[in-house]
C-alpha cells in the first residue's frame, strides 16, 4: 500500500514535516512493507518560508532590511539553489506584528524592506520567486518595494519621495531606468488569496486600511492617491492592472508585482502545490493523508487540507484528514474532498498539555494506528477503503 502523507502545521506544536514524519513512522511501525512519502504543505501564508525551504532542501538565508516604520528588522528568505527559486513572506520584512499598535497609521509604513529582501536573493542568483503577501503593515501600492529594486519616484519639483504610504499624494514621475536589467529575466509567483480590487468600496484602503491604523478619513484619502498613483502607472507601462482580482492585496503590492514586475496573482496553497510537485507522486497512491492544527468550517475557504484533498480527487484518491481539534461544523470538509477525518485528542486536558508536542505526537501515533488496523481490515476482508 503507497500512502502520500501532506500535513499542514499544527501551530505552536507540530511544524509540517513533524506531523508528516509522525504518521509516516506510526504507519511503517505496524507496516514496514508500505510504502510512504511526506510532502512538506503550507498554504502560502505564515510558515511557507520555513515548510517549503526544509521541505525542499533549501537554506534559510538571514537578512537585515528596512521595517515598515523605516527601522531595521532582522529578516530572512529561504533559498532553493537547485532551481534559484527564493521564497519569501513579506511580512518578514513589512508585516503587521512589526508595527507596536500605538504607531499603526498605513500614511507611515513602507514595503522597502521586501524590496531589499528580492534584491539580496537576486544578488544570489535567484530567478524565480515564490512570494507570500498576507499579514502586511502597509498601503502603499509597492512604492517602497519598488523603490528598493531601482524604481524612481518624483515629485512636481524634481525630488524623489522616500516610498512611505503618504508619499503617494505627491508622485508626479516615474523613472526606471536604475532598475536592475537582471529583474526582466525573473518569474514572481505571488501568493494572493484574496481578490479585493485596487480601489473604491472593496478596495485595499477601505477593506484592509482600518486594521493597519487608517481611520475613515485616512482610508478615504489613500484610496484616492492610490487611485491616481495606478493612473500614472497605467500610463507608464501601458498595463491597467488596478480592477484585477488580488490588485488590493497587501495594500496594492498585488497591483505593483503585477504591473511593474510581471507577477502572476496566484492562490497560496496552488502556488505551494506547484512547488512541492506532489501531483507527480499521486497517480500511483492508493490513500492520501492530511491535516491541521484544526478542522472547522473555515478549512474549506481554501486553506491547505481542502487544496490537497481536492487535487487528490482529480486523481480519484481516498482522502483522510488528521487533526488536533474539530468543530461540528468541520462536516463541510466531507462535502470538499476529505473522505473522513479524525481528531487526534484522546481525554480531556489542559491546553498546554495539548500543546506539548511530545503529547501531540503520543496521540497522532496512536490515532493513525487505529485508524490503519481498521483500514487493514478492510483490505483483508475485501471491501474498499
Amino acid at each position: 500500500m503507497k500512502t502520500i502523507i501532506a500535513m499542514d502545521s499544527f501551530k505552536g506544536c507540530l511544524s509540517s514535516l513533524d506531523a508528516g514524519n509522525t504518521i509516516k513512522e506510526a504507519i511503517l511501525s505496524r507496516y514496514p512493507s508500505d510504502s510512504v512519502e511526506v510532502f512538506p504543505l503550507a498554504d502560502g501564508g505564515e510558515g511557507t518560508v520555513d515548510v517549503l525551504t526544509a521541505g525542499l532542501g533549501g537554506d534559510i538565508v538571514p537578512v537585515t532590511v528596512t521595517g515598515p516604520l523605516g527601522q531595521p528588522v532582522a529578516s530572512r528568505y529561504g533559498w532553493l539553489p537547485k532551481s534559484h527559486t527564493a521564497i519569501i513572506e513579506m511580512a518578514d520584512a513589512s508585516g503587521l506584528p512589526l508595527v507596536p499598535p500605538a504607531f499603526r497609521n498605513p500614511m507611515n509604513t513602507t514595503t522597502y524592506g521586501l524590496g531589499e529582501l528580492i534584491s539580496a536573493a537576486l544578488s544570489r542568483g535567484c530567478r524565480h520567486f515564490i512570494i507570500g503577501i498576507g499579514g502586511s503593515a502597509t498601503n502603499d501600492a509597492g512604492i517602497g518595494m519598488l523603490t528598493a529594486l531601482g524604481y524612481h519616484f518624483y515629485q512636481e519639483d524634481g525630488s524623489r519621495v522616500k516610498g512611505y504610504g503618504r508619499d503617494l499624494a505627491k508622485i508626479m514621475r516615474i523613472d526606471d531606468r536604475e532598475v536592475s536589467p537582471l529583474l526582466r529575466e525573473c518569474r514572481f509567483d505571488i501568493a494572493c488569496d484574496v481578490t479585493n480590487p485596487l480601489c473604491g468600496s472593496e478596495g485595499c484602503s477601505h477593506v484592509f486600511g482600518p486594521q493597519k491604523g487608517a481611520t475613515p478619513e485616512i482610508a478615504t484619502r489613500m484610496d484616492a492617491d492610490i487611485a491616481r498613483f495606478a493612473a500614472l502607472a497605467e500610463r507608464f507601462t501601458g498595463k491597467a492592472a488596478a480592477l484585477i482580482p488580488g490588485a488590493g492585496a497587501a495594500g496594492g503590492l498585488g497591483f505593483a508585482f503585477h504591473t511593474f514586475l510581471n507577477g502572476s496573482l496566484t492562490p497560496g496553497i496552488t502556488l505551494v502545490l506547484e512547488a512541492i510537485h506532489i501531483a507527480d507522486a499521486l497517480p500511483s497512491a492508493d490513500l492520501v493523508i492530511t491535516g491541521e492544527g484544526r478542522l472547522d468550517g473555515q478549512t474549506v475557504m481554501g486553506k491547505a487540507p481542502i487544496g490537497i484533498a481536492r487535487l487528490a480527487k482529480k486523481y480519484g484518491k481516498p482522502v483522510i484528514a488528521f487533526s488536533g481539534a474539530v468543530t461540528e461544523d468541520a462536516a463541510a470538509c466531507n462535502q470538499a474532498g476529505i473522505d473522513a477525518f479524525f481528531p487526534i485528542l484522546r481525554q480531556v486536558t489542559t491546553l498546554e498539555a495539548v500543546m506539548s508536542p511530545a503529547t501531540a505526537i503520543r496521540n497522532m501515533t496512536a490515532a493513525v494506528e487505529q485508524t490503519f488496523r481498521l483500514m487493514k481490515m478492510s483490505f483483508i476482508y475485501g471491501k474498499r477503503i
